[in-house]
């Protein structure tokens, strides 16, 4: 097994919010793929005594975050989706802090090639971290509907989350794979399994 050096396969797994990420994901790292979960490491960055948390603190004032000083995610959201300026000032502040965090996870994981989920990689400069580009695909109506039912959201607030994200035309263009995720979990597993075995070529061939 190689160490997440350079020679480490990476591959950049995204798509819509509410396309399967962490489904996929999920089957990956139980064929023994290793996982770094950009949004786990978001989560990480604003934590408690992060720079993260000062910063969105400073950027949007105490009322981000609650009684007992953690980020207050909800007010953020509403924040950030009814305002692009505040989300690309937010954006610009926290992606280098998960971008660091990712590449020092990189350093350390172990397994014959990793899967970085990465929810934003087609709009930012996380492609640049991966060799291949893997999205996980569905019909928007899909999304939208999987959205709606997941987060108990109106359908107002589902779509302007949908419409912050690069359009679907315009992953599918950045992809080396696709995952179609519209259908069955069974479907889906197939096809993961499918690119494991891509994945193994490809890693063993480098």
């Amino acid at each position: 097994m190689k160490a997440g050096g350079p020679a480490l396969l990476k591959i950049g797994l995204t798509g819509g919010i509410a396309s399967g990420k962490s489904l996929v994901a999920g089957m990956f790292a139980k064929l023994g793929a290793a996982l770094v979960d950009t949004d786990v490491l978001a989560r990480e960055v604003v934590a408690p005594g992060e720079p993260g948390l000062d910063a969105v603190r400073r950027l949007f004032g105490p009322s981000m975050l609650t009684p007992s000083g953690e980020l207050n995610r909800s007010a953020v959201r509403a924040l950030v989706f009814a305002d692009a300026a505040k989300r690309r000032d937010l954006e610009e502040v926290l992606h280098p802090l998960i971008r660091d965090r990712t590449l020092r996870k990189l350093q350390h994981v172990e397994g014959p090639y990793a899967i970085v989920a990465v929810p934003l990689l087609v709009e930012t400069l996380f492609g640049e971290l991966v060799d291949r580009v893997l999205v996980v695909d569905c019909p928007a109506s899909t999304q939208l509907e999987r959205l709606m039912q997941r987060d108990q959201l109106p359908r107002a607030e589902a779509t302007a989350m949908i419409a912050a994200q690069v359009d679907r035309a315009g992953r599918l263009q950045a992809a080396d794979d696709v995952i179609d995720n519209s259908g069955t979990v069974e479907l889906t597993r197939r096809q993961v399994e499918r690119l494991h075995q891509r994945y193994l070529e490809l890693a063993s061939a480098s």
